[in-house]
């Protein structure tokens, strides 16, 4: 079992859920409650992630933040190292091709507050922020939540992106599942298995947790 990967990958998930977690309110919460011509392009364009090939997602990661590009410049001009092949070119390239799985579920949960909520926090004098966290969030927070644990798990198994943007640099880039594919290489299906196995169980139970509390939240709404 490689444990360091393991630790990577973890830690490379959480900081993308996390990163993504105001994405996912204040997107979501925009683009179910604004009505806007181009609006049908603005939302294929936030579920282009999920029909592109990770080969082409990769391919254009890898050209927009690579040493000539004006991101990859400017990264190395406050860093002095390269953002392609790193841990921080790695989160930012996750946290691109997470932000369908951020944002269409706490979309679809703002859809879901009548618009009565909303119009009766205006007339008791709330303001936008203070109505979004008083009223929007107790409502939407299980659609929120399956948002930050989609975009988890989608990142803990996420591999055609990381290969291509981090490739597989032991403590650096070299997540769970690129250390599977690497183990599967070298005919060690012994180790490949034991770490899938792992993979499968902590995304199960992230998973399963999710279901149990918005279920939870459901119950108590009613």
């Amino acid at each position: 079992m490689d444990w360091t990967a393991l630790s990577l990958s973890l830690q490379l998930a959480a900081l993308t859920a996390l990163l993504l977690l105001p994405v996912s309110v204040l997107g979501g919460r925009w683009l179910a409650w604004s009505d806007f011509r181009g609006k049908g392009l603005v939302e294929a364009l936030v579920m282009l992630p999920l029909v592109l090939p990770p080969t082409v997602l990769g391919f254009y990661l890898l050209v927009g933040m690579g040493a000539d590009s004006p991101l990859g410049r400017a990264w190395t001009a406050l860093t002095g190292g390269g953002l392609v092949f790193s841990f921080h070119g790695l989160l930012l390239a996750c946290v691109l091709v997470n932000i369908p799985f951020a944002v269409m579920p706490a979309q679809r949960a703002f859809e879901a507050i009548p618009t009565e909520v909303r119009d009766a926090a205006r007339c008791c004098g709330m303001s936008p922020w203070r109505a979004l966290w008083r009223v929007e969030l107790p409502l939407a927070w299980p659609g929120v939540l399956t948002a930050a644990v989609l975009s988890f798990a989608h990142t803990l198994g996420e591999f055609g992106v990381v290969l291509m943007v981090g490739g597989s640099i032991p403590g650096e880039t070299r997540t769970v599942a690129i250390a599977i594919y690497d183990r599967v290489q070298a005919f060690d299906m012994a180790a490949a298995g034991t770490m899938s196995a792992v993979l499968v169980l902590v995304s199960v139970t992230t998973i399963a947790l999710t279901f149990a509390l918005s279920r939870r939240a459901g119950r108590r709404l009613r």
